[in-house]
């Protein structure tokens, strides 16, 4: 595992992380002993408080604001993390989206794909040995093209699965620097901007996985991630959160 030498902490990095699983996944990380760095794109305000609460409550957090859809935006906020701190520890790839009114077509490729590899990328040159990356996904996205998804759902599902195809891809070159590509996925997790985004949308397709039993909390689905951050397993290894309905038993036991 990887330390920070000058305060024995990992540095780690959460996109999308001023409210919501990110946020909680924050809390979670750095109540472990992490600094973490809460990158937002636009509510610098709640990023700023949510760091100070975790400061507050005797952890450590800093913010960085950043579009990481924008490759300049990108190279400028991995650049700041490395000037500071001096390299990156964890990498935990929550932003996602797609749904938001007046997106433009290709935007949800653009962050769900694109804009996740080339973070990587450009992070993988201050990631030492023992740093870990995790990829946060949802069933819908992960099972994409063997599962059904709702039809609001479809441009989020084909492009987060297309990312996480894409990270899966580089699994031999992360390999190669002693770097672990984990990935954590869930059932729609109560809370989160996605399903209320959804119910407004498409409120059955949100009633139908409520069906299937209570859908994960968000600190339930944060705290899997926070946990991804350290696991042991394989490169590629998959967590999945709630929705059993949508695995099979290797699935399940994997």
């Amino acid at each position: 595992m990887t330390v920070d030498e000058r305060t024995g902490r990992r540095i780690v990095l959460i996109t999308g992380a001023s409210r919501g699983i990110g946020a909680e996944t924050a809390r979670v990380l750095a109540t472990r002993g992490d600094h973490v760095v809460i990158n937002y794109r636009e509510k610098a305000k709640r990023a700023d408080a949510l760091a100070g609460s975790i400061r507050q409550a005797g952890g450590s957090a800093s913010t960085a604001g950043a579009d990481i859809a924008d490759a300049d935006s990108a190279r400028a906020l991995v650049g700041e993390i490395a000037e500071e701190f001096g390299r990156l520890d964890v990498l935990v790839l929550n932003a996602s989206g797609g749904l938001e009114r007046d997106a433009r077509p290709d935007y949800a490729m653009a962050l769900n794909r694109d804009a996740q590899e080339r973070l990587v990328r450009l992070a993988l040159p201050h990631m030492p040995s023992g740093a870990r990356i995790v990829f946060v996904t949802s069933h819908q996205a992960h099972f994409h093209g063997r599962k059904p998804v709702p039809a609001d759902y479809e441009p989020i599902a084909a492009s987060k699965r297309a990312g996480e195809d894409a990270l899966r891809a580089m699994i031999p070159e992360l390999d190669a620097r002693g770097i672990a590509l984990h990935v954590v996925s869930g059932d729609m997790i109560d809370g989160t901007i996605i399903v209320q985004l959804l119910e407004r949308r498409n409120p059955d397709a949100v009633a139908a996985r409520r069906e299937h039993g209570d859908l994960p909390t968000v600190t339930e689905f944060a705290t899997a991630v926070a946990d991804a951050t350290a696991a042991t397993a394989d490169p590629g290894h998959t967590i999945y959160i709630g929705g059993l309905d949508y695995l099979d038993a290797q699935e399940i036991t994997s």
